[in-house]
Order: structure tokens, then C-alpha cells, then sequence
């Protein structure tokens, strides 16, 4: 299993796109594999074959380095790997002769193969309490409530696999009558944890409860942004179409650069503070949300920071970034306006210093001496600032805020 990122201790395989017997050029996706921020694709990095698939698709929690396929040099060395397993890669536990070498010796592979004999185990059906099993083969056996110690194993050394899972025949007796649990499973659904839900509750429990958040809030007046969008947009002839949000990275990205301090992120020693402003973008995908980053948002224009976003969204969804598109980032930013939420508060995303959660526009009446009725429509927008109190004041946060507030005000400065 390899280590697609650098926060990656395991995975979950994916669809196999080769198959034993296959040939490798560099640059071939040879298996999808769901890391802990996405799904990924595993490349080959040399030319050979595939000699041995040593795992399933559908096989979670892998660890990394754990042998997961068989490559060779050459084809005619495929055979000589037909009966090869991962008890004989090292992946489960045998015991180990120095007598007999495999076939891995003749191989350049994927995998650090040990020799395995079949003599001194004992099958899983013996006396012994160990009942060995493959990692799929536990996980089906744990969500249909099957004792592995009730199964006879077929795999090396006794060893429980999944198709002994699922041949498995209950006795007579288990299944006399009905029990009030088969109603309990039909009211709700058990859905599997990916790797990715997985690392966002540890790292959100992780900021909620170490991480000291105070919040600001502030209502913006819209018009005059809404405006000069319109216009910008009718004079692009569809070159390029801003959305409101693209304004919004904008002036981030400037203020942060007015206010350093909010540029920054807690080390524990010490405070980093940036000299560019790199916004990482919220993007709700099917596996859960991923912020890929605007790099230097502070130098780009309006044009340039939409087609970033736009690109990196869309890829985003298809989990097709690359880890250096959406790891790092100096501050970020959540928008739920597009969902006609007014206003949230959203939880800071370590180690930076704040997170800027961006509502609706809606229209407002506000007192107005000038006109006939003593009343305007002005259309307005809430945004709440979450910040790490151990890297900004409530102070800091409250300047930096007035300067994202007067940027967007007078949208006109944008583009300077």
C-alpha cells in the first residue's frame, strides 16, 4: 500500500485496473485507492507486468507498506506467481523457514516477500483461541454477526478468507424463529466510515477541543459589488462569468495582506505568519468536504481566481486533485450562500489562524431620510470570522474584518 500523502497511515482498495498477466508502462493507473483525503490513483513508475493481485477490491484500512500486488521484470515470470498469496508477501500472520525460497527472489516487486511454510500452523478450526482471518474476511463476518471460530478456513495455514465468510451456513438451531432484532434492522442503515469522514471528525474534534475559537460577525452592504459584477460579466462576452464568491476570495486575500497577523498559523513554538495569501476553498464532494487551495490569491485577478476555482471545484468532485492542490493554505473559506443559509459559524481549520463562513445576500430596508417614503431596499451580506484566539487578538480579528468589509463595500479597489 503506498503512502499517496503525506498524513496517510492507511487505505482502502479501490477498482483494480490491471489484472495478472497485464503489461506496465509508466504513468498506467494500476489501482485506485482511497487515501485519507481522497481517492487517488496508484501509478506504475517503470515498465513490467502484473504477476499478482495479493488483495481484493473493497479491502479496508490497509496500512501502508502492506503488500498489495505482485510486479515482475519480465513476462515469462508471471507464472511462477499463480499461487502466490499475501501470507506469502508477509501480510499475515506464519510461520517462517529459512529453507525454502519462493519465487519473489527471481522478481523485482511491489512487495518484500518472506518465505512462508505451511507445516507448523495450525488451522483456524483447531483448539488453538487465535482464529485467523484476512482483514474482509473480519469485516464481513463483524456486520453479519458470524463467529469466526464456527469457520472451517481454505486460505494458507487455515487461514479464514472471504469466500469462507460467505458459504457460511448457520446451524438449524440459530435460525428456529424469529427475533425481535430482525424489525430493530429494518428501521436504519449501518453506512461504513470512508478514510476521509474518518480524518474530518478527528480533525474538527481536534479543533473544537483544542483550539480556543471566538467569533466575529459583520453585515456587508452588497449593491454596489453586485453592480460592477453585472457589468464585468456583460462586458466578458462569456469569457468569463464571477460569481460572488470569487469577490469574496479577492478581498480575503488583500485584507489578509493589510492584516499579516490573521496571514498566520499556530506551531506550537511558535506563530508562521505568510507573505502570500493562499485561500483554501470549501468544496462539498460524496465523500465529504476537501478545501483545495487559490495560491497567491493576493496577486491574481478576478478573471484568473474564478477559472482557479472553477477547475479545482470541478476536479475536486471527481477526486481527481493532487495532494500539494489542496494541503496548506493560509486561511480559509466557507460559503453556504449558495444554499440560502444567512449566516453560520464555521470551525477553524488547523493550523490556520481563521475561517471566514460566507452567507446569503438578501435585501434589507433601511432607514433613508432622502427618499419620499423614509425607507431603501439595500441588499446586504453576513459573514462570521472564526479565529484561533492563541494567533490573533479579538482586535486583530476585528481590523482585519473591517478591511474585508471596506473591500467589498467599495468593490472598485479589487481592482487596482
Amino acid at each position: 500500500m503506498p503512502a499517496l500523502s503525506p498524513t496517510m497511515t492507511q487505505g482502502n482498495i479501490g477498482k483494480w485496473n490491471k489484472k495478472p498477466g497485464d503489461s506496465l508502462q509508466p504513468g498506467d493507473v494500476i489501482v485506485e485507492v482511497e487515501t485519507d483525503k481522497a481517492q487517488m490513483d496508484f501509478e506504475a513508475q517503470e515498465e513490467g507486468f502484473i504477476a499478482k493481485v495479493l488483495l481484493s477490491e473493497g479491502e479496508k484500512d490497509v496500512p501502508v507498506n502492506t503488500p498489495i500486488a505482485v510486479l515482475v521484470e519480465s513476462e515469462d515470470l508471471v507464472s511462477a506467481f499463480e499461487n502466490f498469496t499475501v501470507a506469502d508477501a508477509g501480510g499475515a500472520p506464519a510461520a517462517q523457514s529459512p529453507s525454502q525460497p519462493t519465487p519473489a527472489s527471481t522478481s523485482t516487486t511491489t512487495t518484500t516477500t518472506t518465505t512462508t511454510s505451511s507445516t507448523t500452523s495450525a488451522p483456524a478450526s483447531s483448539s488453538s483461541s487465535r482464529v485467523i482471518a484476512s482483514p474482509l474476511a473480519k469485516n464481513i463476518a463483524n456486520q453479519k454477526g458470524i463467529p469466526l471460530g464456527q469457520i472451517q478456513g481454505t486460505g494458507p495455514n487455515g487461514r479464514i478468507i472471504k469466500a469462507d465468510v460467505e458459504a457460511y451456513q448457520p446451524p438449524a438451531a440459530s435460525v428456529a424463529a424469529p427475533t425481535p432484532v430482525a424489525s430493530s434492522e429494518a428501521a436504519y442503515e449501518d453506512i461504513p466510515i470512508s478514510n476521509i469522514r474518518k480524518v474530518i471528525a478527528s480533525r474538527l474534534t481536534q479543533s473544537k477541543s483544542t483550539v480556543p475559537h471566538y467569533y466575529l460577525t459583520s453585515e456587508i452592504k452588497m449593491d454596489k459589488l453586485l453592480k460592477l459584477r453585472e457589468l464585468l460579466n456583460k462586458e466578458a462576452n462569456g469569457a468569463y462569468k464571477l460569481s460572488v464568491n470569487d469577490f469574496v476570495i479577492k478581498a480575503t486575500s488583500k485584507a489578509l495582506i493589510d492584516v499579516p497577523e490573521m496571514n498566520s498559523a499556530w506551531q506550537d513554538t511558535f506563530i508562521r505568519q505568510f507573505k502570500a495569501a493562499d485561500i483554501a476553498v470549501a468544496v462539498a464532494t460524496e465523500t465529504g468536504l476537501i478545501t483545495p487551495i487559490v495560491t497567491s490569491a493576493d496577486s491574481k485577478g478576478l478573471s484568473t481566481i474564478s477559472s482557479n476555482v472553477k477547475d479545482l471545484a470541478a476536479r475536486a468532485k471527481l477526486n481527481k486533485l493532487a495532494p500539494h492542490e489542496y494541503q496548506g493554505g493560509t486561511f480559509t473559506i466557507s460559503n453556504m450562500g449558495m444554499f440560502g443559509v444567512t449566516s453560520f459559524s464555521a470551525i477553524v481549520n488547523p493550523p490556520h489562524a481563521g475561517i471566514l463562513a460566507v452567507g446569503s445576500t438578501t435585501e434589507k430596508l433601511v432607514l433613508d431620510e432622502t427618499s419620499e417614503k423614509g425607507f431603501k431596499a439595500e441588499k446586504v451580506m453576513n459573514v462570521t470570522l472564526s479565529a484561533d484566539h492563541r494567533v490573533v487578538d479579538g482586535a486583530v480579528g476585528a481590523k482585519w474584518l473591517q478591511k474585508f468589509r471596506g473591500y467589498l463595500e467599495n468593490p472598485l479597489t479589487l481592482l487596482l
